[in-house]
């Protein structure tokens, strides 16, 4: 409330100081070639309100109500309308100052005075200049708006992306955490001495998404980390017949990715591998740098399990998720071999 009263007083001030400096615009163009400074001062009191009414109609309707409503011929017409208007009240001032203020004498009326179309050129200089400077702050005003507006519709947007990027994560938790309790509930109706061992792994797991997940990064270290544990999970469940290589070498150590990034592929291998042979074989490659990721996963499946690999909804996740993460910078291909299904992905981590 303070600041509107602040704003009001501020507006105010600032047209109380236009026109009085258009009053002396006035009395130092019509003291021209003359000493009748008591004419001079009653006329360009008169002229100063006929001014003030033309500019206030022009700025406070003519323009916003037609030029800006991109109405240019009612506003061409009703501009012309006011020029009658304002010649004809500029006309009877001058008459008036003549016979009520120079008691008839010409001699006494100042030449620029006399001079209607002058008189005319010099009130819409002035309207001209404050309809300038308005019509620039409305712009101004529009811009600074239309900025305000983006910005709110892109923080709605961001908004909106954090949000399905947190369903799209936490979609992966049920997946992950069913398999794995699966895995325990084999071993403990066995009463498998590993049990205790897979639980203790899977707590580690659930550390790792509890408290890092929620992170916009992690350490590519971390992330690794947590699927070698996650395979070690696995080694377990599987035994002898799970071959899984991941090849590591070219890996700069200090790169910074989403957490639970390639977690999902490795779910989909074992999800939809098949052992053939006696083995599951796993194979993952990791090619890191400071702006490229390149990565490769590998399983053995039969040929008609392939369509449901290619089609599984945790691939779908993936898509959606690395759209909202890297949008235009990431290309992801599988490809179906026989008996062989293979994931690529390769990111660019620069923005």
């Amino acid at each position: 409330m303070d600041l509107l009263k602040f704003n009001q007083t501020k507006l105010f001030a600032s047209h109380c100081l236009l026109w009085i400096g258009v009053w002396f615009f006035y009395m130092y163009f019509f003291s021209y070639n003359t000493n009748n400074t008591l004419y001079v001062t009653w006329f360009s009191s008169i002229l100063l309100p006929l001014t003030m009414l033309t500019t206030y109609a022009t700025v406070y309707y003519l323009i916003p109500k037609f030029l800006l409503q991109k109405r240019y011929w009612l506003f061409g017409l009703y501009s012309v309308y006011v020029v009658i208007f304002t010649a004809f009240l500029v006309t009877v001032t001058m008459i008036g100052s003549f016979i009520f203020i120079s008691n008839l004498n010409v001699e006494d009326t100042p030449m620029m005075s006399r001079n209607l179309v002058f008189i005319l050129i010099l009130i819409y200089l002035v309207v001209g200049l404050v309809s300038f400077i308005h019509i620039l702050n409305h712009n101004f005003n529009t811009l600074t708006q239309n900025k305000a507006l983006e910005n709110k519709i892109l923080d709605t947007q961001l908004h909106i992306k954090e949000q399905e990027l947190s369903y799209l994560k936490k979609q992966i938790h049920p997946h992950f955490l069913f398999n794995s309790l699966n895995t325990i509930y084999g071993f403990a109706l066995k009463q498998s001495a590993q049990t205790p061992e897979i639980i203790l792994k899977l707590s580690n797991l659930l550390d790792y998404i509890l408290y890092q997940v929620s992170e916009k990064q992690v350490s590519f270290q971390q992330e690794l980390d947590h699927i070698e544990e996650y395979i070690s999970l696995e080694q377990i469940r599987f035994q002898d017949t799970l071959d899984v290589i991941i090849n590591k070498d070219e890996i700069e150590k200090n790169c910074s990715i989403p957490p639970m990034l390639f977690i999902p592929f490795v779910e989909n291998a074992f999800k939809h591998g098949n052992i053939l042979n006696g083995k599951l074989k796993i194979r993952i490659d990791f090619e890191v740098s400071d702006s490229r990721l390149n990565f490769r996963i590998e399983n053995s499946t039969i040929t008609e399990n392939i369509e449901n690999h290619q089609n599984g909804i945790g691939l779908e996740n993936i898509k959606k998720r690395l759209d909202l993460l890297f949008p235009n910078r990431y290309e992801l291909k599988t490809t179906q071999f026989k008996n062989r299904f293979v994931a690529a992905l390769k990111i660019d981590l620069h923005e």
